[in-house]
């Protein structure tokens, strides 16, 4: 059973990690940050209705929620309003948020980092493997070793993104 306090702890977690995210983007596209503030927080209710339905089904939460803030901004700046009006088909853009996401262009990023790196990102985001186990599994000494050598594999990834200057964008289809 999750408490008030666990869900407003992973509310609070949410907004300090995901809403620089969307600032930045909606500054990008010429909002201020009360329209940041207004889109994160409409985004944050879809979120959480989406969940206590059963509906969401995200492997990352602060992704998915900044799927839908930009679904959101993207719509108010094309219609040129100054708010967004939370309405039961603006529900549905947290589905699109998902699918318009290239899984083979995140695939061939993630391949840069080689073989052995996919095997352990895999493992550890896809099959929810413990580090204990991925430990086991993949020969390293101890937990420790293998959140270390995740890292490492993350961070090539991020310096092959850096390098060629790529943006969320260049992930949609």
């Amino acid at each position: 059973m999750v408490t008030t306090a666990s869900r407003e702890q992973l509310l609070m977690e949410l907004y300090k990690s995901a809403f620089p995210a969307v600032a930045k983007y909606v500054a990008r596209l010429g909002g201020t940050l009360d329209d940041a503030r207004d889109v994160f927080q409409d985004a944050l209710v879809i979120y959480y209705e989406k969940a206590v339905a059963g509906n969401l089904n995200a492997a990352d939460d602060k992704a998915y929620l900044l799927g839908i803030a930009k679904h959101l901004w993207f719509k108010n700046f094309r219609e040129g309003n100054t708010t967004v009006p939370l309405q039961d088909d603006v529900l549905t853009l947290a589905d699109e948020a998902k699918e318009q996401v290239s899984t083979n262009k995140v695939l061939q990023y993630l391949q840069t980092a080689g073989k052995r790196c996919m095997e352990l990102l895999s493992a550890f985001y896809y099959d929810k493997l413990p580090m204990k186990e991925a430990a086991g599994k993949f020969g390293y000494a101890g937990e420790r070793s293998v959140t270390v050598q995740k890292y490492k594999c993350l961070e090539k990834v991020r310096e092959t993104v850096k390098q060629q200057s790529l943006t969320y964008a260049d992930f949609i289809e």
